[in-house]
């Protein structure tokens, strides 16, 4: 089949967690990619994320970061909310039972090191002005600092530039939703006394606050305090966060030296459409939500790890209905950060209840929660993404279904051999097989055997760490 010459075979605009991460593996698997960003390049993205969750950690294990990363922050194996909700992540079926707490810099460090390493063309003080495009390419009118605008055409684009994305509106695409809360103050400060946990939130009054420690004397503050709702652009002192923290723990520990303070407001938007023709919106451009929980920058690089695979088996002619394959994207990710909306938006609600009748309601539902296990299980599953799986559709089309754990294989582990960035299919030892729908192209396909010698489950597992296909093997095959 011939294609339309193109500067590049995808276009990602925005470079933050999850446009590093796409282009990192789109480049990786041989691709062109061009990645422009907004910014200067060195000017530092001081964002509110903060926390990676076990199947963030899990996706970066597979692109070999996670264990890097893991270094420069500090693993929470469990936090109490409201004062009485126990969370114990150490119960998490995970090579990382824990939340990591890290500032997003770090993420975007080693993200951005392995996309320069892989290839990827960075365009960095680059602005997108407007797209057009047609049935084969996607052309983007960029502007440089002096306003020279050129034109760069691909196979593909993808917007990753958050939410006020550029992307989205050229396409015209709607972001329905609402802010959600207003007002929320972020600092990161020293404390002269250390909290009683790690993870510490809570809330009372009229105010809720959390303190969670990066892990080299620095702490991430947030606080809210429903008397002071003022605009953005209204200056925050540490003396406001201190006075939140008063009401909310009793005490500030001696909260002083804050690097860092911003105020700011929570949206829960999401955009209807994922998908435009060929192109395409990820992370923030796709989806906003309250910061609780902490799931909106691991919600981005889940899209891009989705997105990623789909997009590389499509442009080298892997798969079998390629416009299906491109379509499940939307199908696969848009109930997922449908969920995060929902399970976000509840927490941020609990901790603002303030009438005796919402106090009863939390009371009562963090007492069901600590009694019963399977619950609290399911709900652990969900904010760290190990209990999200996808619906597997007719067997003709279907792209996925549960997440593939970890698991020992002879010569090494699943999620390292997912490294190559290819499907891994795992047989029983002694087994040979083609399974149904594997990519025919050479290299595509990695192979393996369980390390148990009495595994009898064949496995087709996706690049992106989920299951494609699988079936019992009889002992006697």
């Amino acid at each position: 089949m011939q294609h339309t010459k193109t500067d590049t075979d995808v276009l990602v605009v925005g470079a933050g967690p999850t446009g590093l991460l796409l282009a990192g593996d789109l480049a990786a698997s041989g691709l062109r990619v061009t990645l422009v960003e907004r910014r200067p390049h060195g000017i530092s993205n001081m964002t509110r994320a903060f926390a990676v969750h076990a199947r963030t950690l899990e996706l970066l294990d597979a692109r070999d970061l996670a264990d890097e990363l893991v270094k420069t922050g500090t693993p929470l194996s469990g936090t109490r909310l409201f004062g009485r909700l126990s969370l114990d992540l150490s119960r998490l079926a995970s090579r990382f039972p824990f939340l990591l707490i890290t500032p997003q810099y770090e993420v975007e460090r080693l993200l951005e090191r392995r996309a320069q390493e892989a290839g990827v063309e960075f365009r960095y003080a680059t602005e997108l002005r407007g797209l057009r495009q047609d049935a084969d390419t996607v052309t983007a009118e960029l502007a440089d600092p002096d306003g020279h605008v050129t034109a760069l055409t691909a196979r593909y684009l993808v917007g990753t530039d958050g939410l006020r994305s550029a992307v989205r509106t050229a396409l015209g695409l709607p972001f329905p939703g609402v802010s959600v809360i207003r007002s929320i103050v972020l600092a990161d400060v020293r404390l002269a006394q250390e909290p009683e946990s790690l993870l510490t939130v809570n809330g009372a009054g009229d105010t809720f606050a959390f303190i969670a420690p990066f892990g080299d004397g620095w702490y991430r503050v947030m606080g809210w305090n429903r008397t002071r709702q003022v605009p953005d652009t209204e200056p925050v002192e540490i003396d406001e966060i201190r006075e939140i923290a008063r009401q909310a723990f009793g005490t500030d520990y001696g909260m002083h030296d804050a690097r860092w303070i911003s105020r700011f407001h929570s949206d829960e938007r999401q955009a209807p459409a994922y998908r435009s023709g060929r192109v395409f919106l990820a992370g923030d451009a796709a989806h906003v939500h309250s910061p609780a929980g902490g799931q909106g920058m691991n919600t981005g690089l889940q899209d891009a790890a989705n997105l990623s695979w789909k997009l590389t088996s499509v442009l080298r002619g892997d798969a079998a209905d390629p416009e299906a394959l491109l379509d499940s994207y939307q199908s696969e990710r848009h109930p997922v950060a449908a969920t995060v909306l929902r399970s976000s938006g509840a927490i941020i609600r609990l901790a603002m209840a303030h009438t005796p009748l919402q106090r009863a309601g939390r009371a009562l539902l963090t007492r069901f929660l600590n009694s019963a296990r399977p619950a609290t299980d399911k709900v652990m599953g969900m904010i760290s993404g190990i209990g999200i799986g996808y619906g597997a559709g007719p067997a003709a089309h279907r792209t996925g279904g549960h997440r593939a754990p970890d698991a020992e294989l002879v010569g090494g582990r699943l999620y390292e051999l997912l490294r190559e960035g290819a499907f891994v299919l795992v047989t029983p030892q002694g087994t040979e097989l083609t399974p149904p729908g594997a990519p025919k192209t050479p290299g595509r396909v990695a192979t393996a055997a369980w390390a148990d010698p009495a595994r009898r489950t064949a496995m087709l597992v996706r690049p992106d760490g989920y299951v494609f296909w699988e079936t019992r093997i009889p002992a006697s095959a």
